[in-house]
C-alpha cells in the first residue's frame, strides 16, 4: 500500500513515530470522558440541570463528528501534515481555555472548539499512520493497536478524572490535552513523516454537504440530549428532531448527485465498512453510557466521592490495558469479522451484568466492569480493521472520518439515545438499567449481521 501523496520523509523509525500518534489519539478520546466523573461537582459549581449536564457531556463529541467526514476530506487533499499541525494548535488553545472557564456557557463553547480541532486531527493521524506502514498486513496490524489504543484513552479519562478532581480540580484535567499538544507539536518535524495531499484540485470541496452533516449530528444529538429532560412531543425537541432530520436526509441526496461526495454512497457497499462502524459506535455508545450511569448514581445514591467513583472503573481499565494487546493478536489469528462477532457477545454479557447495578459493588457492578471491557477491546481492534481494511491510500482521510465519527457518535448522540429510554420508567434506577438492557440487544443484533455476513462471505 503505497500512499501516492506522501513524501516518505520519516527521521525516525515507526516504532518512536507511532507511539506519538498513538498518544494523540489517545487524548482525542480521552477527552471525551475526562468530566465524566466530575460532572456532579460541575453542575453544583454552576447550578446544572440534568439536561445541561448531558449537553455538557456531548458539546465535545458532537461537533468532533459531525465535522469528522470534512477533516477527512481536507486530509485527504491537502495533506495530513498540514492539518495535523492546524488541528493540534487549536485543539491545545480551546483545552485551555475549557481550563480557564468562568461560566457553563464558555465550558461548553471551549469543549464544541475541542471537538472542531479534534476533527482536523484524528483523519490526519491516520493519514500518517498509513504513510508509517505501506505493507498491507503491517498497516492492519498497526489499525488493530489503534483501535485498543483509542478505548484505553476513553477509560484512562474516567479514572484520572476522579483523582485529580479529588487532589485539585476538575480544571487540571484539561492540562493532559494541553501537554500532549505541546509534545507532539515539538517532535512533529523531526518524527512524524510529511504526509502531503493531493496536487490535483479538479474538484470543488463539498462544503455544503460537510454543513448538512453538522446540522444533522448536532441537532439530532442536542433533541436526544434535551429529551431527557422535556418531554418529547414538547415544540423545541419536536423541531430540532425535524431539523436533523431533513439535514440528513439532505445530505444523503447531496452525496448521492456530486462529483466529489464527502461520503461517496458506494463506500457502504463492503459489509465490513458497515459492520466496523457499527460495532466501533455500540463499543464507544456501551462505555460513555456505563461511565455516566455509574458516575451519577454511585455518587447520587450511595454518595461516593470522585475519587471512589473512579477507583470503582480501575478494575474496568486494569482489564482494558490487558486485553489491548490479545485483542489486536485474536484479529490476526481468527480474522477482524469472528473477532466482532465474539466481542459483542462478550459486551452483551458485561452489560446485561450491569443492568442489576446497585449498592453492592461487588456482587452488583464488578463483574460487569470485568467482562464488558474485553468484549469492547475486542470491538474496537475489530472495528478499526475493518474500517480501513483495502481502503485506497488516497482515500484513507475518509475512512479516518468514518471511523471516528463512529467512535464520537457513540459516547454522544448513542448515548444519548440509550439514555432517553430512561424515560419510559418511573423510577430512574430502573430506567438506567432498561438503557443498559437495551444496549445489550443491540450488541446481539449487531453480533447475529456479523455471523450472517461472514456465512455470506463464505457461501458467496
Amino acid at each position: 500500500m503505497s500512499h501516492p501523496y506522501t513524501a516518505h520523509s520519516t527521521p525516525a523509525p515507526p516504532k518512536i513515530a507511532f507511539p506519538i500518534l498513538a498518544s494523540v489519539q489517545a487524548v482525542l478520546i480521552f477527552t471525551i470522558t475526562l468530566i465524566a466523573v466530575p460532572l456532579p461537582l460541575i453542575g453544583e459549581e454552576f447550578g446544572l440541570t440534568t439536561a445541561d449536564l448531558v449537553l455538557l457531556q456531548v458539546a465535545y463529541g458532537l461537533p468532533y463528528s459531525g465535522l469528522l467526514l470534512l477533516g477527512g476530506a481536507l486530509s485527504d487533499r491537502f495533506g495530513g501534515s498540514c492539518l495535523f499541525r492546524t488541528g493540534l494548535w487549536g485543539f491545545g488553545l480551546s483545552s485551555l481555555g475549557a481550563a480557564l472557564s468562568l461560566s457553563f456557557e464558555m465550558l461548553v463553547t471551549m469543549r464544541a472548539l475541542q471537538g472542531v480541532a479534534a476533527a482536523m486531527v484524528a483523519p490526519a493521524a491516520v493519514a500518517h499512520v498509513a504513510a508509517l506502514y505501506p505493507d498491507a498486513k503491517r498497516f492492519d496490524r498497526a489499525m488493530a493497536r489503534w483501535g485498543g489504543i483509542s478505548v484505553l484513552g476513553a477509560a484512562a479519562g474516567t479514572v484520572l478524572s476522579g483523582v485529580l478532581t479529588t487532589w485539585i480540580s476538575w480544571r487540571w484535567m484539561f492540562a493532559v490535552p494541553c501537554l500532549t499538544v505541546f509534545v507532539a507539536l515539538t517532535l512533529h518535524g523531526s518524527v512524524l513523516p510529511v504526509v502531503r495531499g493531493r496536487q490535483a484540485q479538479a474538484e470543488r470541496l463539498d462544503l455544503l454537504g460537510a454543513l448538512l452533516a453538522l446540522i444533522a449530528l448536532v441537532s439530532g444529538g442536542f433533541a436526544l440530549s434535551m429529551g431527557s429532560e422535556h418531554s418529547w412531543t414538547s415544540t423545541p425537541v419536536a423541531l430540532t428532531f425535524l431539523l436533523a432530520l431533513f439535514a440528513l436526509v439532505g445530505f444523503l441526496r447531496r452525496e448521492r448527485s456530486i462529483a466529489a461526495p464527502l461520503l461517496p454512497p458506494n463506500f457502504f457497499a463492503d459489509r465490513r465498512r458497515v459492520l466496523g462502524s457499527l460495532g466501533i459506535l455500540l463499543a464507544a455508545a456501551s462505555m460513555g453510557l456505563v461511565t455516566f450511569i455509574l458516575a451519577l448514581s454511585l455518587q447520587g445514591g450511595p454518595g461516593w466521592s470522585p475519587l471512589a467513583t473512579a477507583m470503582a472503573m480501575v478494575p474496568y481499565l486494569a482489564v482494558l490495558i490487558l486485553s489491548s494487546g490479545p485483542a489486536a493478536g485474536t484479529v490476526t489469528r481468527i480474522g477482524s469479522n469472528r473477532t466482532m462477532g465474539l466481542g459483542l457477545l462478550l459486551a452483551a454479557a458485561g452489560l446485561a451484568l450491569l443492568t442489576g447495578f446497585g449498592p453492592d459493588y461487588f456482587t452488583q457492578i464488578l463483574p460487569g466492569l470485568i467482562v464488558l471491557p474485553v468484549g469492547t477491546s475486542l470491538m474496537f481492534a475489530a472495528s478499526a480493521v475493518l474500517l480501513t481494511q483495502d481502503v485506497a491510500p488516497e482515500r484513507m482521510g475518509l475512512a479516518a472520518g468514518v471511523m471516528n465519527t463512529a467512535m464520537e457518535l457513540g459516547p454522544t448522540a448513542g448515548m444519548a439515545g440509550f439514555l432517553a429510554l430512561a424515560g419510559l420508567r418511573s423510577e430512574l434506577d430502573a430506567g438506567w438499567s432498561l438503557s443498559l438492557m437495551a444496549a445489550a440487544g443491540a450488541a446481539i443484533l449487531i453480533a447475529i449481521y456479523a455471523v450472517f455476513g461472514q456465512w455470506s462471505r463464505a457461501n458467496g
